[in-house]
């Protein structure tokens, strides 16, 4: 069973952005699909498991973004 998590990513601004942001997210164990949305800086995560808030936020921060809310 997946489960599905919302976030909120501040700092994007162009395709690039959304490419860092969906590339370090993915790379996080159990992660099957990521979807970033730039004009809202919404962040979808489905996963086999919740990966948690802190994993998720530290994948942000490496791609050079915060994560806002969740």
């Amino acid at each position: 069973m997946s489960t599905t998590q919302h976030y909120i990513v501040s700092g994007m601004t162009c395709s690039h952005c959304v490419a860092a942001v969906t590339e370090e997210v993915s790379a996080i164990k159990g992660v099957r699909h990521v979807v970033v949305d730039l004009a809202t800086g919404g962040l979808t995560v489905t996963s086999d498991a919740e990966p948690g808030f802190t994993a998720v936020a530290a994948a942000v921060d490496e791609a050079g973004y915060s994560v806002v809310a969740a």
